[in-house]
């Protein structure tokens, strides 16, 4: 770590503003406080205060709280100054500056001339000679990226492009120029660069004027060996030094840099440290201050106040601190004026030297998907949770393209985001994002930038995202020059390779500025193509041109020019722009043949090709809405454009509306250039787009109603969609997004199918239900029957089929007064249904028929068949038509059928003579019916009116009554479900009979099987399994046409669906139930389904409330918001809404979150009203308990008082204003509503009145929200100088009268319970005369108590005895007192945790001795046979003695518990403590104990391994491996090695645990297990081209073939994860390559 400490002494002047800054704002808080308990404690005084001044006391408050946020801002550019101390950690190591990563993202430049005074003479002297110095050594060498450095600000400017830029030294002259020679203390930890190199060391350059500082020789040794790779320490190398001695007043100075030493080097008070010298960098041991949202303060070296923003918390500590807590803390930066000072408390800071890790190179420019808001900071920026679990950082002006798209609402805590990672700030650990919309640097890309060095082979260009490119010489500019340096244009990329990190430009102007198309592959290169190149080679033969992403082409030499040319090396040169045509191209060879001759071919005014364009960028995905305009009418569709993009699509016929009849009448009036709206993408699939107007499907999309993919998909789901093919044996139904199942013939209807052709057409909207689905094939069986997809209310369902008609009728007329061209549409649209015309008979036929003619039907007789036909009728002659007073919606009257089209028939009111439309179908699926069923013209039929009103449509709307006969078969009974087609068949079966069939059908709650050619049994749900796992379908286990064995568990009739006793007369014409249960197949019988004489409250008498039960989900009846479940064939359910779940978004839409068929875990909470069904509990709750959590609705909003809420079980219960929030606002009730869902907690449950709470803390107790205002249960929950708000409750009169007046503006937090506490908290002004006669009073009305009232009084003392006995047996209620944990232990008294609990009770009190007396009861109460637990408690006992006794009584401890525990646990444990506790030499010392005692132990050298690894002690480890391979027996050593690597990969130095891996392969080529751990510590810590290094040199090893194939494998999955689809193929190329080695060599 770059940082050293410094000693100033503190003398008096520089003493009085530190001290009088950093109590200050401490002081004033208090006074704050003490204040409002002034108020609170003196209410005369406070009556009489003036208002004003306790407005101006809340004024300053909420300054102050401003004023806190503000201190824990972020550093920005504009907070830096000149002079401004900071850590930094190098970045990069360029030749003239270094580049360094600053605290909160900010980077910061070294210039190579402020390094420090030796190495600038000595860069001076190199150039003045023009010679190099073999001492002279570049910046990359003695300054590696990760290095922490100590800076100091020279000055903040702007560049020339605009961006600011942070100019920094290193020189100790600037960083130590506030030390002298006076403030120089030993142990102080200063940074220095090394000046000169001498025989017995080397002079350190610390920048104290007056002060020379000595390195001796011998305190490098060790870091030369280990942190310096063995080579000496160089001139300008940086050192973190540690005073070791101080000789004649400052004046000459002896140093260390032993890492040991260093690493524990920490600020003290006797150092004298003063805040004009503070250092970033020194460790100091700081307190606790305060806790805010925004960071922490901290206090240190007695008088000093610093902050730690909540970057720089610790990330496994976050959360957890306290107030007063000790912690150890880095020094980051010093501002030169203000004196502010910022800590951090990452542990990576507080081990001097270390060097902090980066972010692996493939991660930057990547971009993450879905990066979720982890909190936001208004005037910072955003920290985001990344993929893999890591967290980043964003700032203000990188979260939108520009300042007015900000929107800060957009970045709530979990919003998720598309983000870029653009770089990674080493000094917070943090990747930086951006949400900027960056260009990829694909070939053909138009950059900006700037040229950042100038060398021979070409320029080095830099963009604004630090995006780095290489513009050759050649590429320069289209003839050569001379100068490079001089030249710049904005560039074009030619080449781009992001995985090696390869990006090539051009500058040429030609190429640049080109308008033709830009060739960057094989397959682009089309015949006729013109396009601009380079010329990269010209020979005898002809010239080779390159394009972008090095396409190259040949242009032979008769195409060079119309005129021969002999030599083509003489008239062109390498890097000449020319424009070539296209010849020829093959793709797979990678041949490419141009010409230069353009003159003689056909060429589009652009230059592009003639082949029309049919590339677009732009997608659509299914369910997008768009805007339409015809172009062409086709046979089976139309060809629309996409208004939006001007994209063409197609339209069939069929989509156009949900009723046949409709599609074909809009394909025939729309015509060329009409407009469509809100029609549907449905797919986009190979460059065609397909779209759909059908309004069901549409409403199923944005519903969300659909499934995505075949893993969503469950029995029992409802889905729309529409026909796609009709064969003999069944429907193909397609749904949006592509998923399609089948409609076997005999699922098709509940009518007997002859041909499949009669009951519908393709493209005909129909919805269908999944019966069973086959993972493997991926292939769905459906039902389209209407007793299984009928809606519960099927005439709203029929009348809204009618409505959607006549609507899209309506849509056609308009469509047709559009066409002014045609007077036959002008006639057409111009008659309305029930319109009265004047006609005149023009012919009479023989049928009965006849044909009129009058001046508004002129030209219509061919085309009566639109749907418009006239109604005419004998007994109507005359008729005078009733007005519609009496017509009523919902009323029923009898009408006759005066026309029957395809969907819709026309019937007159009997009495009144007005036309009706009645519906044909009642549903999608309902198409087919026999002639008998058809509806006739003369018909009398019985219709319910709908409408009472023609309106628009021109007839009244209605429905047929009741006395019609349905299309489809009855609607299946609550408890029926066998399927309908089981009829009852004789049969010998008996109870407990097995019998083996084949599953003929699955639904969600029942498989039916074949048990021979006639007999058909039935599978429930319940009897397929024993255990059900919950969330699951069993019935999607079996599969059609599976073989079965079953066993007879009873009988069901056909006719009354009941399940029959076994001796029941008709059992053997019954419906055999059957179970495939392995617990029923392996006994005798298993229980059967209702035995005689049981009656259904029989059959629900088991069931106790409170048991937990498993069901099946059958439906969700909307109606009476219930969910219907089946426990058994014989048992069902239902679960009311309040108890479906605690959550209230699930009770919004309950049918999306239960699936028909899916088996749940629900609580008996009682039976029916009917004694029939049970009524069960999704939530676990079954009864209003104290404590209970549950779902409730609000019914009633009381102003001041509360809510009262509906509960479960028809329960009531009121929430106070005090329980409805963890926080006091000055409107409790303004976000409830009556009608909202939510969660409450019952406080209370006594004689039918329910008192609950909404409060989180009670509903939700495992959330970890911090309540602002707790709840006051009672007087004891009240502290002194605690802040309370809450709602005024009453005014009273009592005791003096300017109480009342002050009353109105008290505040006490909305926790605060006013009935217990309230008249323990009233004070009496009486004075104690009053005070002993009140006594003396209430002391003759006990005398004078009568029986009764003693008896009540009895009662009441017994009521209270039971509570506290209650509240002793609640297994949730938490110990408070030491008898309280007496009676834990008891009961439980092998318990470790317990005990610890209570050591830990009694510590908080600081009661040492008894927290001891504790862990001795302990572990003399414990079993001896319960090690672990006796171990627990001696650790705890350890820890006890290491924070509050002496060496001498934990070692005493110690020795105990070796001699009654194992050794080794024990003193692992105790090691642990050590480092723990920080005390590093005590456990080192231990470690080398334990290495005697425990040789043979492979886990104690570990340990010790990580433990010196930790501290930064690499030399040492490397020593301890050498002695343990001298220690351990042979058989151990290749796995020690092995572990000692991976120890070094993550806490030490990476390229020597490369090292030993590649030492032990050598030795152990075959060792796998060895391979396998290399690649994974590479994939984390190394590059993708060393991993695809050792993975190459895996798969050519000559190992067992299994073994082969497992490293096969894992190279694939790499590739699939990091690599391309070119990578990709080259490991299988490889893999296949090795099988055919294998398997020639076998030949031979």
């Amino acid at each position: 770590m770059a940082s050293m400490e410094e000693n100033f002494p503190r003398g008096g002047t520089q003493k009085k503003p530190s001290e009088g800054k950093a109590p200050r704002r401490p002081i004033e808080q208090d006074n704050l406080f003490d204040t409002h308990h002034e108020e609170g404690s003196q209410k005369r005084k406070r009556i009489q205060e003036d208002q004003g001044k306790r407005k101006k006391l809340k004024a300053e408050k909420k300054e102050a709280i401003k004023a806190n946020a503000k201190d824990f801002e972020l550093l920005t550019v504009e907070a830096l100054s000149e002079g401004m101390l900071l850590l930094g950690c190098v970045k990069e190591s360029n030749d003239f500056e270094l580049v360094v990563s600053l605290p909160n993202g900010l980077t910061g430049f070294v210039q190579v001339t402020h390094i420090c005074d030796a190495y600038s003479k000595m860069l001076n002297e190199q150039v003045a000679t023009e010679e190099l110095l073999e001492d002279l050594n570049s910046l990359s060498d003695l300054y590696p990226p990760g290095m922490l450095v100590r800076c100091t600000v020279t000055s903040v400017g702007k560049t020339m492009d605009g961006h600011q830029s942070v100019k920094l030294s290193i020189n100790p002259k600037d960083v130590n120029k506030a030390l002298n020679t006076t403030a120089l203390r030993s142990g102080m930890l200063l940074s220095g660069l090394v000046s000169s190199v001498e025989d017995h060391g080397y002079l350190i350059d610390i920048g104290v004027s007056g002060a020379k500082a000595f390195l001796p020789r011998q305190k490098s040794q060790s870091y030369i060996k280990s942190a310096n790779k063995g080579a000496e320490l160089k001139i300008g190398q940086y050192l973190n030094c540690l005073i070791e001695e101080v000789k004649n007043n400052g004046r000459i100075v002896r140093l260390s840099i032993t890492q040991s030493e260093v690493a524990a080097a920490i600020a003290t008070e006797e150092q004298n440290w003063a805040l004009g010298n503070l250092l970033p960098g020194l460790l100091v041991k700081a307190q606790v201050q305060k806790v805010t949202p925004y960071g922490i303060t901290l206090s240190f070296l007695s008088s000093f106040t610093g902050i730690v923003d909540f970057m720089h918390l610790d990330p496994k500590k976050a959360g957890s601190y306290s107030q007063s807590q000790t912690v150890k803390a880095c020094i980051l930066s010093v501002h030169p004026t203000s004196k502010a000072v910022r800590l951090t408390l990452r542990q990576v800071f507080l081990q001097p030297g270390s060097v902090l890790g980066q972010l692996a190179s493939s991660r930057i420019g990547m971009v993450v998907e879905e990066s979720v808001v982890k909190s936001f900071h208004a005037k910072t920026g955003a920290i985001f949770e990344l993929d893999d679990g890591t967290l980043a950082f964003a700032r203000l002006k990188h979260l939108s393209d520009t300042k007015k798209s900000f929107k800060p609402g957009a970045f709530k805590a979990g919003s998720k985001h598309r983000c870029r990672i653009i770089d990674y700030s080493l000094m917070d650990e943090l990747a930086l994002l951006s949400l900027k919309h960056y260009e990829a640097a694909k070939p053909g890309l138009i950059a900006h930038g700037f040229i950042v060095c100038a060398r021979e082979f070409g320029c080095i260009v830099k963009f604004y995202n630090d995006v780095k490119g290489l513009v050759p010489k050649n590429e320069l500019s289209s003839e050569p020059i001379p100068s490079p340096e001089k030249v710049f244009y904005k560039g074009q990329v030619l080449i781009s390779n992001p995985e090696e990190k390869k990006l090539i430009l051009t500058l040429k102007k030609t190429l640049v500025m080109s308008k033709f198309p830009v060739l960057t592959s094989y397959e682009a290169a089309k015949p006729g193509l013109i396009a601009h190149g380079f010329i990269v080679c010209a020979r005898e033969f002809g010239c080779i041109v390159k394009f972008y992403n090095d396409v190259k082409g040949l242009v032979p030499k008769n195409e060079l020019s119309s005129e021969p040319i002999p030599s083509p090396e003489k008239v062109f040169y390498k890097g000449q722009v020319v424009k070539v045509i296209v010849l020829k191209c093959e793709p797979e060879q990678e041949k490419l043949l141009l010409s230069f001759k353009l003159m003689s071919r056909p060429v589009s005014e652009d230059g592009g090709e003639q082949i029309p364009k049919k590339n677009r960028e732009v997608t659509y995905e299914t369910g997008q809405m768009v805007d339409v305009k015809i172009l062409k009418k086709k046979d089976n569709g139309l060809e629309v454009s996409i208004l939006s993009d001007n994209v063409s699509a197609h339209l069939p016929t069929m989509h156009l509306s949900d009723h046949v009849v409709n599609c074909k009448l809009l394909y025939h009036w729309l015509q060329e250039g009409d407009i469509l709206h809100r029609v549907m993408c449905l797919s986009d699939k190979g460059g065609h787009i397909t779209l759909c107007r059908k309004p069901a499907v549409i409403s199923a999309v944005q519903e969300e109603q659909v499934v995505r993919s075949f893993s969503e998909i469950q029995p029992g789901m409802q889905l729309a969609g529409y026909v796609r093919n009709i064969m003999s044996y069944g429907v193909f139904v397609e749904f949006p997004f592509g998923l399609a199942g089948l409609a076997p013939k005999a699922a098709m209807s509940d009518k007997f199918v002859t041909d499949t052709k009669d009951h519908f057409v393709v493209g005909q909207t129909v919805v269908a239900n999944v019966t069973s689905m086959d993972e493997e094939k991926q292939r769905i069986l459906l039902c389209l029957k209407l007793s299984e997809v009928g809606s519960e209310d099927p005439v709203a369902e029929s009348f809204s089929l009618l409505s959607q008609c006549f609507e899209e009728m309506k849509e056609v007329r308009d469509i047709m007064s559009r066409r002014n061209h045609s007077k036959v549409a002008q006639n057409l649209c111009g008659l309305m249904p029930g319109q009265k015309l004047e006609l005149v008979v023009q012919e009479v036929r023989g049928d009965g028929s006849a044909f009129f003619n009058g001046s508004c039907v002129a030209g219509l007789t061919e085309f009566l068949f639109w749907s418009y036909f006239f109604v005419f009728h004998r007994h109507w002659v005359g008729y005078t038509m009733l007005s519609n007073c009496f017509l009523t919606e919902n009323s029923q009257h009898p009408a006759v059928v005066q026309h029957v089209a395809e969907e819709f028939a026309i019937a007159s009111l009997v009495e009144s003579g007005q036309l009706t439309a009645i519906p044909v179908a009642s549903h999608f699926n309902d198409t087919f019916r026999f002639d008998s069923e058809k509806l006739k013209v003369g018909q009398a039929v019985s219709v319910t009116l709908k409408t009472v009103l023609p309106g628009d449509h021109g007839v009244l709307l209605a429905v047929q009554g009741p006395a019609k006969k349905r299309a489809f078969i009855r609607s299946r009974k609550e408890s029926e479900t066998v399927e309908e087609g089981l009829a009852a068949v004789k049969h010998s079966l008996c109870f407990g009979d097995v019998v083996k069939g084949t599953v003929k059908s699955v639904r969600p709650t029942y498989v039916t099987v074949a048990i021979d050619d006639k007999l058909t049994g039935s599978i429930h749900t319940s009897q397929i399994l024993d255990e059900v796992p919950i969330g699951t379908f069993p019935t999607s286990r079996l599969k059609a046409g599976q073989k079965v064995t079953a066993r007879v568990i009873g009988g069901r009739d056909v006719k009354t669906h009941r399940y029959l006793p076994i001796t029941h007369p008709h059992f053997t014409q019954s419906v055999p139930e059957l179970s495939i249960r392995p617990s029923d197949l392996k006994g005798d019988g298993g229980t059967a389904l209702s035995p005689e004489g049981d009656s259904p409250s029989e059959r629900l008498r088991p069931y106790k409330s409170g048991q937990t039960v498993t069901c099946f989900v059958k439906k969700y009846n909307t109606i009476k918001s219930w969910l219907e479940v089946e426990i058994t064939p014989e048992i069902r359910g239902r679960v009311p809404q309040l108890l479906l779940s605690l959550n209230p978004k699930v009770l919004k839409h309950p049918e999306k979150s239960f699936k028909n068929g899916q088996a749940l875990s629900a609580t008996v909470t009682g039976t029916d009203a009917s004694e029939t069904n049970l009524c069960l509990s999704l939530t676990g709750v079954h009864s209003l308990a104290e404590g209970t959590i549950t779902l409730g609705t609000i019914t009633k909003v009381t102003p001041n008082v509360g809510l009262t809420i509906a509960l479960p079980f028809g329960k009531t219960g009121k929430a106070n204003i005090f329980h409805l929030s963890d926080s006091y606002t000055e409107q409790p009730l303004e976000n409830f509503s009556i009608g909202k869902l939510v969660r409450c907690c019952v406080l209370s449950n006594e004689d039918n009145k329910i008192e609950i709470s909404l409060r989180q803390s009670r509903t939700n107790p495992k959330s970890k929200n911090k309540v602002e205002d707790p709840e006051l249960t009672c007087v004891e929950d009240v502290r002194e100088g605690q802040l309370v708000r809450g709602y005024v409750r009453s005014v009273k009169q009592s005791g003096q009268e300017t109480k009342r007046a002050e009353a109105p503006r008290l505040q006490v937090s909305s926790g605060f319970t006013w009935d217990e506490g309230l008249n323990a908290l009233e004070v009496p002004v009486s004075n104690r005369k009053e005070e002993s006669s009140d006594s003396e009073e209430e002391d003759d009305t006990q005398k004078k108590q009568t029986k009764k009232e003693k008896e009540q009084e009895k009662q009441r003392v017994e009521k209270e005895l039971s509570k506290i006995e209650a509240a002793l047996m609640d297994p949730n209620r938490q110990p408070q007192t030491a008898d309280d944990f007496d009676r834990l232990v008891l009961s439980n008294p092998s318990s470790s945790i317990l005990w610890l609990q209570y050591m830990a009770f009694h510590l908080q009190a600081t009661e040492i001795e008894k927290a001891r007396a504790v862990a001795e009861r302990a572990l003399k109460t414990i079993s001896f046979r319960e090690e672990q637990e006796k171990l627990n408690v001696w650790v705890a006992l350890l820890n006890l003695e290491n924070m509050y006794g002496t060496e001498e009584t934990l070692m005493k401890v110690f020795e105990r518990a070796v001699q009654y525990n194992e050794p080794l646990k024990v003193f692992q444990h105790l090691a642990d403590i050590y480092a723990s506790s920080e005390k590093y030499q005590q456990a080192d010392d231990l470690y080398n104990t334990m290495l005697k005692r425990f040789r043979q132990e492979k886990s104690v050298w570990l340990k010790y391994a990580t433990f010196l690894l930790k501290r930064g002690q690499v030399e040492a480890t490397h020593r301890l491996l050498e002695r343990a391979l001298k220690g351990l027996p042979n058989k151990e050593h290749v796995d020690v090695i092995s572990k000692f690597a991976q120890l070094e990969f993550h806490f030490g130095d990476p390229e020597h645990a490369k090292a030993i891996f590649e030492s032990t392969l050598s030795s152990y080529p075959k060792r796998t297990d060895i391979w396998s751990i290399y690649i994974d510590m590479m994939i984390k810590h190394g590059s993708q081209k060393e991993v695809r290094d050792i993975f190459e040199r895996v798969i050519h090893l000559s190992l067992a073939a299994k073994r082969m194939k497992f490293f096969f494998k894992r190279y694939l999955d790499y590739e699939k994860k990091y690599g391309t689809s070119e990578t990709i193929q080259a490991v299988k190329v490889a893999a296949l390559e090795y099988v055919e080695s294998k398997s020639s060599l076998a030949e031979s």
